[in-house]
């Protein structure tokens, strides 16, 4: 259970990693209109956003590897658990909200300013903050 956990959380650590640096792609991008910076970014984004992916898809599997195989976080005095996987399903919508932006960016239709992804940006922090703090803590 210990490798299965230890897997888990370098996969998260790795899948947030991404989800930090996709949007700062995404301020350079809403800050160029040169078409040779905008392919490479985009290019970038691309290429992060999959292997982000696959890094989300790995994590998620072996954090439900734990919850039903090993039963972590079943049972009475586990509300926190059910705290958690609410917000890991916000964290897999902000992951979506990333490749929506990113095929807005790939057809030229993106409206959004550079401002706008500074703060979108700082979500994840948040997000982590919170799940880190429900998995160490266990407040209910």
């Amino acid at each position: 259970m210990l490798w299965i956990k230890t897997l888990h959380i370098v996969f998260i650590a790795a899948w947030f990693a991404g989800l930090f640096y996709l949007p700062r792609i995404y301020v350079n991008l809403a800050q160029h209109d040169e078409p040779a910076v905008r392919a490479v970014l985009v290019g970038m984004a691309r290429r992060l956003f999959r292997f982000t992916t696959m890094l989300a898809v790995i994590a998620v599997i072996f954090g439900l590897w734990l919850y039903i195989g090993y039963g972590i976080g079943m049972g009475p005095g586990n509300g926190w658990m059910h705290a958690k996987l609410f917000f890991v399903l916000l964290i897999i919508g902000y992951h979506h909200a990333c490749g929506v932006m990113l095929r807005k960016f790939e057809q030229g239709r993106n409206t959004r300013t550079h401002t706008f992804y500074r703060w979108f940006n700082e979500v994840p922090v948040l997000l982590l903050f919170i799940v880190v703090a429900l998995v160490v803590v266990k407040p209910f």
